[in-house]
């Protein structure tokens, strides 16, 4: 590899929505900095299986169901 031309490859703390910390390595801030997460996958849905649910009232959604009712979709 060439020298010089790599970022900073150090440890830093990675810091969960519920509180818990880790430490990894990472180009991102300085060593020994704290990266809070606001969203990781102890809160987000596409993680645990959130309760998502499609709100259109008469809107888009709709719309395209009627339009293509006849289809199968």
């Amino acid at each position: 590899m060439k020298s010089g031309i790599h970022p900073d490859y150090h440890l830093i703390t990675v810091k969960m929505t519920d509180g818990s910390t880790y430490a990894t390595r990472s180009t991102w801030g300085k060593e020994g900095d704290t990266l809070a997460l606001d969203i990781d996958p102890l809160a987000h849905p596409a993680w645990t299986g959130g309760n998502a649910k499609l709100m259109d009232t008469g809107g888009r959604v709709s719309k395209f169901k009627n339009k293509y009712a006849g289809l199968g979709f």
